[in-house]
């Protein structure tokens, strides 16, 4: 059994979930052989994930999202990194109930990235989403050594809010290790930077952005694009319209335009991070797994990326889950034979936050009773 499934959100971590399935298996089954991957698809729960898989953890103080020091973590092994940007700009940052979508920064990202650097890494993964952020990616940029200058020649103020007063963008100090360096974005959303499925119309509300801040920022990235064009040439235009752009709040614009990133799908590249796939040959089934599986489940989460992998290498795959809200078509084909909610064994989804350890054990219980005995 290979147990590779996401986090929980707000309940159970990647490695607290594979525990408890370990914990209900066993129970009914004893004797069965159980490896776990912990999976990620970029946003929260990245380092952890490659933690799991043996990646070395490495703490530094970044700049938060408000401007204010935070603890921030990436993980390093054999000069590969994982650096996963909500660890420094990530809405999990921001006091509960407070958010700043015109003036918070990408800083302490490019701050993390920076860390890599120093500690030797060679390629980068960098995860993003989760973030608190719409800056377009330029307080990252700005942290590796780029300027952006409003008319009087002084540095812009930080966030997505403050570009609209920028007049010269200036890479060429960017840190000049970034050229040395392979660098993965990976994310599990495609978006462009801009217009009604950019960054600001489609992920700004999440960030506390009312609508007149939507158009704020929006207008003010456009001209961020545009500003860079001036300096770099039209590749500026053409990577805000590329997939991966409005990733996080737009830091997968600038870690394009000014990382010379590569777009891969998240899951798809932590699959690779991880090892998943000497795990997966020696297992005749999977279980993978998030909070809620339904309609964002198909597009780039993890247990997709999980079940399509499974399924390429003909391994049987089921899922668990907080709530289910997809039919058993759709399940199927997305390569998931049958899904375990939390909610079929206690129906009180506060209950099923609260107590969701105990509970995914006795989920656990039923597939065993399913497929092992």
């Amino acid at each position: 059994m290979l147990i590779a499934a996401d986090k929980f959100k707000g309940s159970l971590t990647a490695v607290q979930v594979a525990e408890r399935v370990t914990a209900g298996l066993r129970r009914i089954a004893p004797g069965v052989r159980i490896e776990s991957v912990p999976v990620a698809d970029g946003g929260d729960g990245t380092v952890a994930a490659a933690v799991a898989a043996g990646f070395e953890r490495r703490e530094v103080r970044v700049t938060g999202p408000l401007g204010d020091q935070v603890n921030a973590a990436y993980a390093l092994r054999d000069g590969t990194a994982v650096v996963e940007m909500a660890e420094a700009s990530g809405l999990q940052l921001l006091p509960e109930g407070v958010f700043a979508p015109l003036t918070s920064t990408t800083y302490g990202s490019g701050e993390l990235l920076a860390a890599a650097l120093d500690a030797g890494a060679r390629s980068i993964v960098f995860g993003v989403g989760g973030s608190a952020t719409t800056d377009g990616g330029a307080g990252m940029l700005a942290a590796l050594g780029a300027r952006f200058l409003d008319a009087d020649g002084k540095p812009v103020g930080p966030g997505g809010g403050a570009l609209a007063d920028l007049a010269t963008a200036d890479l060429s100090g960017l840190d000049p290790r970034l050229a040395d360096v392979e660098i993965v974005l990976a994310s599990d959303v495609d978006n462009p930077l801009t217009g009604p499925k950019g960054a600001p119309a489609v992920y700004g509300p999440q960030k506390g952005a009312t609508p007149d801040d939507v158009a704020t920022l929006d207008a003010a990235l456009a001209h961020f694009a545009r500003v860079l064009a001036e300096s770099i040439g039209p590749k500026a235009l053409e990577y805000a319209d590329s997939p991966g752009a409005g990733a996080a709040g737009g830091i997968g614009y600038g870690a394009l335009v000014g990382l010379g990133a590569s777009f891969r799908a998240g899951i798809e590249v932590m699959l690779d991070v991880l090892g998943f796939a000497p795990a997966l040959a020696g297992a005749s089934l999977v279980i993978t797994g998030e909070g809620s599986l339904d309609e964002q489940t198909l597009h780039g989460k993890a247990p997709a990326g999980v079940a399509a992998a499974a399924r390429a290498a003909g391994v049987e795959v089921v899922a668990v889950c907080g709530r289910l809200a997809l039919p058993a078509e759709a399940l199927g084909r997305a390569g998931i034979r049958r899904a375990y909610a939390l909610t079929d064994v206690e129906p009180d989804v506060a209950r099923c936050i609260a107590e969701a350890g105990p509970i995914l054990e006795t989920v656990a219980e039923r597939i065993a009773a399913d497929f092992l005995v």
